[in-house]
């Protein structure tokens, strides 16, 4: 694996060293999902949500891609929809959810009864979740033995002794001591770090083609977090999965990403590879993004950059541009009239912006990367 230093927000990058984008045949090849105008209602007594607002973007095989945004852009549910499992309240109004197990054959998610037999035999065996609080995600009542054997005999069709072996082999991969004898341990009884570790051993067990990641770094210290992302990292590379990582954190996007996902109010407003997003990002929410990252070297006075304003009510959309309230390139008459489309930009690029090729990089950032993402950029 080739690694190369994290960039300056929007600093050139040699010509030589530019990604090349891949042929569009190939790209719809390689893709283990796509996911087509995806749109997620919520109904509530105030009114209608537009959670996903016609999303649209694909995960290739063995590969990463990271959805980035604030809270309430949508991330989440976005990550919930390929499963199927939303809120009771939470309906998919239209698009696609489309699986490709192998070539030729295509499962469409969505159109699938979330509490049916097929969606259920898919959740867990060809797609897993690895959510942010382990232990809200783990029975506090069960043991750790409970909670996995039952989903190894279930999926993959093993004898109980079979399945246990099955799971304390997990855990000894995922760096737990002792596993035969941690299956009779309570999640109490682990400490944050290794609790994470039990919920991607449960995650990993069946094998899945795809693991969804709700921001599993979050409540844990930075040396776990580097662990854990350095673990995700070498399974992937050992078993060939792909995975949805849903972060706020862009550490976290330039350590493991493939692609990149930026959202914005239920939106995608940009998309492309981590090397096109940090190095030649088009999207002013992007820029902001990226602006707003503490850099090493800055002097003792300087201010941390932040986006002005707050992300608007969905009940209340601004006209237009849903980010020109909080915009530094924004032009009246234009933004606040006209709702971008999507642009495409080549490959599987693509912006959401009256203005892709105009912006400027940002002229008050520093020359130093990112302090939390100066690790590496990881090139496949």
């Amino acid at each position: 694996m080739r690694l190369t230093p994290i960039p300056e927000a929007g600093a050139s990058q040699p010509r030589a060293t530019r990604p090349a984008a891949e042929p569009q045949d190939r790209l719809s090849q390689d893709l283990l999902f796509e996911v087509e105008n995806l749109k997620v209602h919520f109904a509530t007594d105030d009114g209608l949500v537009r959670a996903v607002d016609g999303v649209t973007f694909g995960i290739p095989r063995a590969k990463t891609v990271c959805i980035v945004g604030e809270s309430g852009s949508g991330k989440s549910i976005t990550g919930r929809s390929l499963m199927n499992l939303l809120p009771h309240t939470a309906r998919i109004v239209d698009g696609h959810v489309l699986y490709h197990p192998e070539p030729g054959r295509t499962i469409d998610i969505g159109k699938l009864d979330p509490r049916g037999k097929p969606i259920r035999a898919l959740r867990g065996k060809d797609v897993s979740f690895i959510s942010q609080e382990p232990m809200a995600a783990l029975s506090p009542v069960h043991t750790i033995g409970q909670q996995m054997v039952p989903v190894i005999s279930r999926h993959l069709k093993l004898g109980r002794r079979e399945a246990a072996e099955r799971a304390a082999a997990m855990l000894a991969r995922v760096g737990i001591p002792k596993p035969a004898e941690r299956l009779d341990s309570y999640p109490f009884e682990f400490s944050g770090g290794m609790r994470q570790r039990v919920c991607i051993a449960l995650a990993l067990s069946c094998r899945p083609k795809l693991v969804i990641a709700d921001e599993p770094t979050t409540a844990l210290d930075v040396t776990t977090q580097a662990n854990i992302l350095d673990l995700l990292v070498e399974l992937q590379e050992e078993s060939g999965l792909s995975i949805l990582f849903i972060t706020h954190d862009l550490g976290v996007v330039a350590e493991v990403a493939s692609e990149v996902v930026v959202m914005y109010l239920g939106k995608v407003v940009e998309r492309g590879s981590v090397e096109e997003i940090f190095y030649d990002p088009r999207h002013p929410y992007t820029r902001a993004l990226l602006k707003s990252v503490p850099r090493l070297g800055a002097g003792r006075d300087t201010r941390l950059a932040a986006i002005r304003g707050m992300v608007p009510s969905p009940f209340d959309r601004p006209k237009g541009c849903d980010f020109h309230p909080r915009c530094d390139f924004a032009i009246a008459g234009v933004c606040d009239v006209t709702a971008p489309q999507d642009v495409a930009l080549g490959g599987s690029r693509s912006v959401r912006c009256v203005l892709p090729e105009a912006i400027r990089p940002p002229q008050n950032v520093t020359q130093n990367p990112p302090a939390h993402t100066q690790r590496t950029l990881r090139h496949g």
